[in-house]
């Protein structure tokens, strides 16, 4: 039988296989709001076949936003626009769901992909950036201002605030986000943060402020909903964050009550290096999953079933997050229940599209 799709249980979540969509910026919102193009994208993922879809990087704050379009969950109509969007995944697909809580720190008010990813003047729409320190993330980019102690007490209380909302509406899962260069990741790196102060200096000074806001995070989500964190655990540069200072980072939120960990890299510094290949963080998943107990999710240009295969079987991760490959074939579960001999979920409408003479598809829905 397929390891793939076997059931597997993310703390009080149980998931019909392991197979995860992981958080993908959209860049489609319109002041934090969801907007047709999400259940558009959303309605198509969610009844995929993947156990588990995890919305895309959604902003505690405004300031808080990578670009003016992202999705944001910081005001009532915000979330009431986020409800009638789960309403209709619900209604009609079959994943569990999830969403990524973010603070984008220095690396917010850009533009989205397509229109260049450049900073955004606060004349046309954008606004100051916060980081730890006031080092920018590249040359081109805004100094951003150090947080004071106010502040940081501000951004912990809106993603308190944000996780409430998303308990709120039902999420069965809560990530946070603590990777790619963002703001908590900022904390965690000796690139981006210089402080003299406990947020500061050694590896513990720089992982209070990240365990800080797990620690009030969790605090206000009940056990019944699946708290976890995603990380890079490298920076991909010398003397940067990295494996070994992940994996005690991890321990720690593994002590603080986190359920799984999504292991990630890079996005701290343009002056990453990359080895791109096939699964090619993979080994960062499976060393950060030997020294901790928690479920761990692996992802990285998996996009082949069989080596999605592979890494659930031989151990090295507990789940496998499909991203661009299923925004390329939004249906990429159903080809890797083909390939590997398994049976998955599909909505009834699209229980006659299984190639003939091959049957994979569950009861539909």
């Amino acid at each position: 039988m397929s390891k793939l799709f076997s059931p597997f249980r993310l703390g009080p979540l149980a998931l019909k296989n392991r197979i995860v969509i992981p958080p993908m910026d959209q860049y489609s919102a319109t002041e934090g709001k969801a907007s047709d193009w999400h259940r558009i994208h959303y309605g198509v993922l969610a009844g995929s076949g993947a156990a588990l879809l995890i919305l895309e990087a959604t902003a505690v704050s405004p300031e808080g936003r990578i670009s003016p379009s992202d999705l944001g969950l910081w005001s009532d109509e915000a979330e009431e626009a986020l409800r009638g969007l789960i309403g209709t995944l619900r209604a009609h697909g079959s994943a569990a769901l999830g969403v990524q809580l973010a603070h984008a720190g220095r690396k917010a008010s850009v533009l989205p992909p397509w229109q260049g990813g450049g900073s955004v003047p606060e004349a046309a729409g954008g606004w100051p950036v916060v980081a730890p320190s006031p080092l920018p993330w590249d040359g081109g980019f805004p100094v951003p201002r150090a947080l004071s102690e106010t502040e940081l007490e501000r951004v912990r209380s809106d993603f308190v605030r944000a996780a409430r909302r998303a308990v709120d509406l039902g999420f069965d899962l809560i990530e946070i986000h603590s990777a790619h260069g963002y703001l908590l990741h900022q904390f965690l790196s000796p690139l981006s943060n210089a402080r003299p102060d406990r947020w500061g200096g050694t590896l513990e000074g720089r992982m209070a402020f990240p365990l800080s806001v797990f620690e009030a995070v969790r605090q206000e989500v009940p056990e019944s909903v699946a708290l976890g964190v995603r990380v890079s655990a490298t920076d991909w540069v010398p003397g940067g964050w990295d494996v070994e200072q992940c994996a005690v980072y991890a321990r720690e939120l593994e002590t603080r009550g986190c359920r799984f960990i999504h292991v990630s890299s890079g996005g701290l510094s343009p002056r990453q290096e990359i080895p791109l290949y096939p699964g090619y963080q993979i080994p960062l998943a499976a060393a950060i999953r030997s020294s901790c107990s928690m479920p761990v999710i692996g992802v990285g240009l998996i996009t082949e079933p069989d080596l999605a295969e592979h890494v659930v079987a031989s151990g090295q991760a507990d789940l496998v997050a499909v991203g661009r490959g299923m925004l390329f074939n939004p249906h990429w579960p159903w080809l890797a229940a083909a390939r590997l001999g398994a049976r998955v979920a599909a909505p009834n409408q699209y229980l006659r599209a299984a190639p003939h003479g091959v049957s994979i598809f569950e009861t539909g829905r």
